[in-house]
Parts: structure tokens; C-alpha cells; sequence
């Protein structure tokens, strides 16, 4: 029943916004990847929100174990002559691994009729685009990362959030002459350190250089690359990171924050499913990381979400409408109450974000003033490259004098791995 009450106060809020039926009509086959629980069960009420305002479409909806789906389905999917219409899927540069074979459609059409560039931040209209310009995807929710810190902490030491580097790493200092942590990084998983290197990346050679390094396109042995590792070591040399990084997981690395033994981190806002909600909003801030180079466009880290239409598609005028419907601000409002994501287009209405005043905050001062959003490491090279790269920078932090075998052994990885059709 109560399923049911939410359908109808949800076709009712649509029918105020003026969305009415349509002549469309024939077959629209949607495959998903939101096999998790919730995200499964959100995703099915959308499906059947569809189908009332275009009751005409037939609609065949599938859900896939996200795992298959992401390693094998996918590519069997765009190699079919007869494909679903619409696919769920990664914005940047793992949807433009398919675009850039001409397997994605153009969906530029889809963005100027719902005048979504008006409302998407052109962080995300960037991630969103082939390299020729055309549209061929549309994000729908996405996640932030940040340096998260202890703020009482902060307080009681006169501390300020570092904005450049060199208040950073005085920021340490300040921490280690008070017994604390500077910074709980986490690496008995590897990817944490993708974030790592992510940031100091673009923030020492910018953007547009980390997409074409993760793109294959720029040597690991280029000295740009190796000047990455030396800003790095930085923190090293001023015991900015948690000694034994190796031996803690992210959740391991959280609690020696929430201890109060580290006061920073850095990791996606998906800390707060960590921290203990009653001490969070006294306890818990974050900051962008920070500047290395003025001069340099700003790229942030927020790991996006979304749909995008597979060039054999049959139905491409159902499946645009879909995609219309999906991107709309309704829905992605709707995807901010009931999954607690967060939605991409900047007029949402506000009070779906109500009591959650860090979201203002991340929306203001990480996602709008970006120059560039890019995905994270994992996401934005392919999964080889990925898993050796990530491997590298770990080795890095145990012993940073080996950096030149390292990276050497990383240029010999990628020579190998984008000789090779992807």
C-alpha cells in the first residue's frame, strides 16, 4: 500500500508540472545496471512512472547484476545488431570508450530541447560529450570527493582549511606538533590511492594532461608525470600520512579520524555512511583539495552516473523520451529523496536538500566553481592500466626512492596495454 500511495503522490506531483501523455507509441527496452536493492526498487518506479505518461510504449525492462553488466553484458550489448535502447552507464572517459568507436548515438537533440545545458554545470556537460562536442550521455546523480577533516579539531588547534598547498603542508606540521595524524590515507586496498594521485595530478599539471595520461596518451616517465611524485613526497617528508598505510582499509582509516587520532582525509562524501550520524554535524567538514598551481584550470572528483543510447538502437525516438523523462528535474529530485543521491541539474528544488547543509556547501564550493569533473582513476583509465597504476602508487608510498623503476614500470604497462584494441 504504501508503494502505492507513493506512485500516485508521484504521478500527481508530474501532472502539476504540466508533463501530459504522448502519441508515441511501439517498444522501448531498457537494461540497467541498479541491481542493489534500493537503487532496483527506485529504478522500477521510475519505469512504471514512464508508462503511465507514455502508455502507449511498450516497455521492456531488464536489470542485471552490476558486476556482469559492467565487465560482459555491455560489450555484448553495443556488439549486437539488435542492442536495448537504452543502457545504464559511467559519464567521462569510460562512456567515451564507446563513443569513440561510434557505438554511442548522438544525443545532442535530447540537451537542446530540455535546454539542459541551461542547468547542467558545464563540469558535467564536459563529461557528458564525445570528443568531437556531440552529446551521447545524461548524468543523473554523482558524488564528490573532498578532504574530509575533523573541524572541532581544527577549532581547538586555530586552524583554518588550507586553500594552497603550502598552507597544507603547514597544516600538517600544526597537526604533528599536536600528536595527531595529519592525514589517515588508506592503502591495504589499492584504489584510495587513485584519489591521490587524481588530485595531485591536476592540481600540478592540470585537467586536460591527467585525461590525456589516463587516455594512454602521455608517457608515465614524462617528467610532468614524475613531478606529480615529488609534490607527493612532500607529504611524505612532512609526515602529512599515516605511517602503515598499507595495513588499514578506508573504513579502518575512517575510525582513526573518528577517534580523533587523524584529523583529514581524503575520500568521497561517502564517509558520512561511516561516521556516526549523531557527532557528524559537529564533527565533520570537508575542503577542495588544495591548489599546487594557480595558473591551472581546476578539475574536481565526482565519480557520475548515468544513461546513454547505443547507436543500433531500434527505437531512438522512445528511448529519447526516455531519456528526457529521466533527466528531467522532477525525477532527479525524486532520486535525491528517495536514494539520498545527488542530482546534477542546479535547479532541483532546495528543499529536497534540506537538513543537509554540507550539500550546499559541496554544490557551492567543489561542483560549481569546477573547471573540469573528471571520474577517478579506476573509472577514467581502463581496468588494467588501472589495477597496475594503482598498484604503482602504493609501492610509492612504502618506499618513494624506487620512483623512477616505478613509473618505468608503469610506461612499460602502458605501451603494452594501449597497443592493444580496447
Amino acid at each position: 500500500m504504501k508503494g502505492k500511495l507513493w506512485l500516485v503522490a508521484a504521478l500527481g506531483a508530474f501532472m502539476l508540472v504540466g508533463l501530459t501523455q504522448s502519441n508515441l507509441s511501439g517498444k522501448l527496452i531498457y537494461n540497467s545496471n541498479q541491481s542493489d536493492p534500493k537503487p532496483k526498487a527506485f529504478d522500477a518506479k521510475i519505469v512504471e512512472l514512464f508508462k503511465k505518461k507514455y502508455p502507449n510504449i511498450q516497455v521492456e525492462f531488464n536489470t542485471v547484476d552490476h558486476e556482469t553488466f559492467q565487465n560482459t553484458s555491455i560489450r555484448t550489448y553495443l556488439a549486437s545488431d539488435n542492442p536495448p535502447d537504452v543502457l545504464t552507464w559511467f559519464a567521462g572517459n569510460r562512456m567515451r570508450a564507446f563513443s569513440s568507436k561510434g557505438l554511442a548515438a548522438d544525443i545532442t537533440s535530447v540537451w537542446k530541447d530540455n535546454g539542459w545545458e541551461k542547468v547542467y554545470p558545464k563540469g558535467f556537460q564536459n563529461l557528458s560529450k564525445d570528443a568531437s562536442g556531440k552529446y551521447v550521455f545524461v548524468p543523473v546523480n554523482y558524488y564528490w570527493w573532498a578532504v574530509y577533516y575533523r573541524k572541532d579539531i581544527f577549532k581547538k588547534l586555530g586552524l583554518s582549511e588550507p586553500k594552497t598547498w603550502t598552507e597544507f603542508l603547514s597544516t600538517c606540521d600544526a597537526l604533528n606538533k599536536a600528536g595527531i595524524t595529519p592525514i589517515v590515507n588508506a592503502a591495504k586496498e589499492t584504489w584510495p590511492q587513485g584519489g591521490w594521485f587524481d588530485f595531485l595530478d591536476m592540481r600540478t599539471n592540470g585537467p586536460a594532461f591527467h585525461k590525456d595520461l589516463t587516455d594512454g596518451k602521455i608517457p608515465y616517465t614524462d617528467p610532468r608525470v614524475k613531478k606529480v611524485f615529488a609534490n607527493w613526497k612532500q607529504l611524505l617528508d612532512h609526515k602529512c600520512l599515516l605511517e602503515n598505510a598499507a595495513s588499514y582499509t578506508w573504513q579502518d582509516a575512517a575510525n582513526l579520524m573518528i577517534q580523533g587520532k587523524g584529523a583529514m582525509m581524503l575520500i568521497g562524501d561517502f564517509i558520512r555512511d561511516q561516521y556516526p550520524a549523531d557527532r557528524a554535524a559537529a564533527e565533520l567538514d570537508f575542503f577542495r583539495f588544495p591548489i599546487i598551481d594557480p595558473k591551472l584550470p581546476i578539475g574536481e572528483e565526482a565519480p557520475t552516473d548515468g544513461y546513454f543510447l547505443p547507436a543500433k538502437a531500434k527505437n531512438l525516438a522512445n528511448a529519447k523520451a526516455f531519456l528526457s523523462f529521466i533527466g528531467s528535474k522532477e525525477v532527479q529530485e525524486m532520486g535525491v529523496t528517495e536514494l539520498g543521491r545527488l542530482a546534477p541539474r542546479t535547479d532541483v528544488n532546495p528543499s529536497v536538500y534540506a537538513g543537509k547543509p554540507w550539500i550546499e556547501k559541496g554544490l557551492k564550493e567543489i561542483i560549481g566553481p569546477a573547471d573540469d569533473i573528471l571520474q577517478f582513476y579506476d573509472r577514467d583509465t581502463v581496468p588494467e592500466m588501472a589495477r597496475i597504476g594503482m598498484d604503482g602508487f602504493v609501492k610509492f608510498l612504502s618506499d618513494p626512492g624506487q620512483i623512477d623503476q616505478i613509473l618505468a614500470d608503469l610506461e612499460s604497462a602502458r605501451k603494452r596495454i594501449f597497443s592493444q584494441p580496447q
